[in-house]
C-alpha cells in the first residue's frame, strides 16, 4: 500500500512556518533540503517548507495519541490560537468535535497556521 511520504508546503516565511510547526505541534526541525525547510511528523513524513508565498488553502490532517493531542491543544489554548470544532468554524473557541477521518470518528480540533493553512489536529477513541 503506498503512503505518503514528504509534501511541499507553499509558505510566506520558511522560519516562521518551522517555528510553527516544532514549538505548536511539537514536531521536529530538520533543516534545510535545497530550498526547503524540512519538518519531520513521524518516522514517515516530512514538510517541506517552500518560501513561495502563499495564500493559504492546503488542510492538513494530523492524528495523533490522545495524550499527544490534548498536549497540542493546551499549547494552542495557552498561545491563544484561534481554534475551532470543526472545519468552517475556526474561531468559535469549541471542541474537539467529532468528525470522520481516515480511521472513521475522531475528536478533532481545527485551526489555521501562520500561512493560513487549516490545521486539523484529532485523535480516535477516548
Amino acid at each position: 500500500m503506498a503512503q505518503l511520504d514528504h509534501m511541499i508546503v507553499p509558505v510566506g516565511d520558511r522560519d516562521r512556518a518551522v517555528a510553527f510547526y516544532t514549538e505548536v505541534l511539537d514536531f521536529a526541525a530538520e533543516g534545510m533540503d535545497g530550498p526547503f525547510a524540512v519538518v519531520r511528523v513521524n518516522a514517515g513524513l516530512t514538510l517541506q517548507f517552500a518560501g513561495w508565498g502563499t495564500t493559504g488553502g492546503m488542510h492538513l490532517a494530523f492524528a495523533m495519541g490522545k495524550a499527544e493531542f490534548e498536549a497540542v491543544f493546551e499549547r494552542v489554548r495557552r498561545e491563544g490560537i484561534a481554534y475551532g470544532d470543526a472545519f468552517d468554524a475556526v474561531g468559535n473557541m469549541r471542541g474537539p468535535g467529532e468528525e470522520s477521518g481516515a480511521r472513521g470518528m475522531g475528536h478533532a480540533v481545527y485551526l489555521f497556521d501562520p500561512d493560513r493553512h487549516l490545521i486539523e489536529i484529532r485523535h480516535y477513541g477516548d
